[in-house]
């Protein structure tokens, strides 16, 4: 059943189908997705660009917001019926090209922020040599072909002014007290591994421009995908899962340490990750609930032995990527389904952790640490977990929240975990903050 909390307008009954079109564009016209994003909180940008390749989006042809145990069935049920009725035009046939909905779904199954499909208006498409323009309307006659000049760079957007910091839920305090409890609970046997979040409120004098945030975010962390969705905003390091052609791949993040900024002491503390009995049991978690989640639609599945140590700007993770030839017809949001709460932003058993971050968390997470990403008319798509984010109050825009979580397994230091939380905090912090 459809829910539909306040300030987040369901497109989803338009009786008309849609009608799409393709084009190509001169690459040079998308050369920076994101400085192609109009202005105006009414344009509702959609991103998700890494390294100056993507999709950006703005305006609604259509939405659907579901809530509840059901709602990535009744997202993707959405989905399948709405391209099934649509009039597609796609010159460029590449993964992204023709109708794409942008979603981000609620971590939990009770989650007052469901989960949202939105169909942009206008996207524009980067990959490799080939860049695209797409429209999309509700209507019987065939789309117009808008010409390159609806490709434009626009001036940068403004900075946001008084940005105001002040505990979440938790004092960090009261944060790392539910940390110790948690290692109570893993001590006792009641549970392996579990991820615990805590959040931050943030308020501004003006309403916040999410362009800014996206520029701000690329610019420093171009190796995370930087992605917005229905007012939520962040940059992920972690692809939960990609489906293109028949292909499946996923890379799993569990195991982190800051580093200090200094090369030749980045490289030992690197090396002191890979061998880190503590962060080596949470990654191989993380990565077991992944393979054991995709093995049912897939073949040929390849699961390396041992992490690698990715290296972030502000971060560096023990990360796996794991690959398996899709065997079913399963999209991307299904398989994104189908991993979700995967041990990296949950824990071991699942239903233990869940049970233990209800409990100790003290908050709702809202979209923070469920899937977000895209989905195209043939169901393939790229879908991270929505980590290193805020979310803007539909309310009040002048309003957000940001998260961050760690995982929590026997060897794990509450004040550590706080100082990493803190770290997982930098990203949208120098983001609303920092000089561009």
């Amino acid at each position: 059943m459809t829910s539909l909390p306040a300030g987040r307008p369901d497109a989803s009954a338009s009786a008309a189908p849609l009608v799409a079109r393709t084009v190509p564009v001169d690459p040079s016209l998308a050369e920076d997705l994101l400085r192609v994003l109009p202005p105006g909180p009414a344009t509702d940008p959609c991103s998700w660009v890494r390294r100056g390749e993507g999709l950006v989006g703005w305006g609604r042809a259509a939405s659907h917001v579901a809530s509840g145990p059901q709602r990535f069935a009744e997202l993707e049920r959405w989905w399948r019926e709405l391209v099934a009725s649509a009039v597609v035009r796609d010159e460029v046939r590449q993964p992204g090209s023709g109708p794409v909905a942008f979603g981000s779904v609620a971590y939990a199954d009770g989650s007052a922020a469901g989960g949202t499909l939105v169909v942009p208006e206008v996207l524009v498409g980067r990959r490799g040599e080939h860049a695209w323009l797409t429209t999309v309307s509700a209507g019987p006659a065939v789309a117009a072909v808008p010409g390159p000049a609806e490709v434009e760079a626009h001036p940068q957007p403004e900075r946001p002014d008084g940005v105001a910091f002040s505990d979440g839920a938790l004092t960090p305090s009261g944060w790392s007290a539910a940390v110790a409890t948690a290692l109570g609970r893993i001590t006792g046997g009641e549970l392996d591994k579990v991820v615990l979040a805590r959040d931050l409120e943030v308020t501004t004098r003006a309403p916040l421009d999410v362009r800014w945030l996206l520029h701000r975010l690329a610019e420093r962390y171009d190796t995370t995908w930087v992605f917005a969705v229905d007012g939520l905003v962040g940059a992920t390091p972690e692809l939960l899962v990609r489906r293109e052609k028949g292909l499946v791949t996923s890379r799993v993040l569990a195991g982190t340490i800051r580093p200090t900024g200094d090369d030749a002491h980045d490289l030992a503390l690197a090396a002191s990750l890979a061998r880190s009995s503590k962060d080596l049991e949470e990654h191989e978690y993380a990565v077991r609930s992944v393979a054991e989640s995709l093995a049912p639609h897939c073949s040929s599945m390849n699961v390396p032995e041992a992490p690698f140590v990715l290296h972030l700007s502000n971060v560096m993770h023990l990360a796996t990527d794991v690959a398996g030839v899709l065997v079913d017809d399963a999209s991307s949001l299904a398989l994104a389904a189908s991993l979700h709460p995967s041990a990296a932003v949950c824990g071991t058993p699942r239903a233990a952790a869940d049970a233990v971050i209800a409990e100790l968390e003290h908050m709702d997470r809202g979209r923070y640490a469920g899937p977000v990403g895209w989905i195209d008319a043939d169901g393939d798509g790229e879908w991270g977990i929505a980590l290193r984010c805020g979310a803007v109050d539909p309310r009040d825009p002048t309003r957000m929240r940001l998260f961050a979580g760690c995982g929590i397994v026997a060897g794990s230091d509450p004040d550590d975990e706080l100082a990493e939380s803190s770290a997982k905090l930098v990203p949208m912090r120098d983001a609303l903050t920092a000089t561009p």
